[in-house]
């Protein structure tokens, strides 16, 4: 897959010089329609690559699969082309395995993770919370701040075609003991970066994800609190702001949610007893 960037014509002005014309990157955005055994699911836009992991974290954060097995064959379809003929990997096709029921009809219409679908706070808060398979109210992670005050700068060291393109969210998933970074993803969607990160925890049999942090480069919607909560993961971190759903949401699920993330400084919503120095957490616990 290398319809990551495209190339494109643009005239740079700046007030009081001369307008320049110079070739620029832009980041590709493009629709992929997901099939479930032949059948349409949803359509997302997203940046091409990594889409089996994209498939794999959006299906699990519905609740379709819960095991790396209950994915059998994911392709692309053949017959979906462009207007020269060539392949357009824009449509893929998942066949699931065996025993694994079918998403019920309609799903796709009324999708838990979408912010505008429409369903009441309470009533979203109760399906989260009622539907995970991970809870993470005891996940016994404990991570000092400025452990986790170094993470918004290595997510943004590693973001190759942001920094070509200036385009582009990145989510990336750490371990909350070491700090090590085990999975990160671009992707012109925040969801589907989240997605690609978690579908790809999913495929190497790291969920649930108990003691990690998933960092995300915007802000924290109740969609990727959502997504976070059915993973397993006991953190989720943004440089901007939650939304109040999210904060609620992560409340009441005891997942600890910090935003702002910004140099030395943070702003925790919910859980803060999961972020303190070594010392101060003995303290706490004595």
């Amino acid at each position: 897959m290398t319809r990551i960037t495209a190339r494109r014509r643009v005239t740079r002005i700046t007030v009081g010089d001369p307008a320049r014309s110079r070739a620029d990157l832009l980041a590709v955005e493009e629709p992929l329609e997901l099939r479930i055994g032949g059948r349409p699911f949803t359509v997302t836009m997203r940046t091409p690559g990594n889409d089996v992991e994209l498939v794999a974290g959006l299906l699990h954060a519905e609740g379709v699969i819960t095991d790396p097995g209950h994915l059998a064959v994911a392709r692309y379809c053949a017959g979906a082309t462009g207007e020269s003929g060539e392949n357009t990997y824009n449509v893929l096709d998942v066949t699931l395995a065996d025993g694994v029921p079918a998403p019920e009809p309609g799903l796709e219409r009324n999708v838990l993770t979408t912010s505008a679908c429409g369903v009441c706070g309470a009533t979203s808060i109760d399906a989260v919370t009622s539907v995970t398979r991970h809870p993470v109210h005891d996940d016994p992670l404990r991570i000092d701040p400025e452990l986790l005050a170094g993470f918004p700068d290595e997510l943004r060291r590693r973001q190759k075609v942001f920094e070509r393109t200036g385009g582009l969210h990145a989510a990336a998933l750490f371990d909350g003991r070491t700090g090590d970074l085990l999975v990160m993803r671009e992707d012109v969607g925040r969801h589907n970066a989240v997605d690609k990160v978690l579908g790809r925890a999913l495929l190497q049999g790291l969920l649930p994800a108990r003691e990690t942090v998933l960092m995300v480069s915007g802000r924290a919607s109740f969609e990727l609190t959502q997504k976070a909560l059915m993973a397993g993961v006991p953190l989720l971190a943004a440089v901007s702001a939650p939304s109040s759903l999210a904060a609620e949401l992560a409340e009441e699920a005891g997942l600890t949610l910090v935003g702002f993330l910004r140099g030395p400084s943070m702003v925790v919503y919910s859980g803060a007893q999961r972020v303190a120095r070594p010392a101060l957490a003995e303290a706490v616990g004595s």
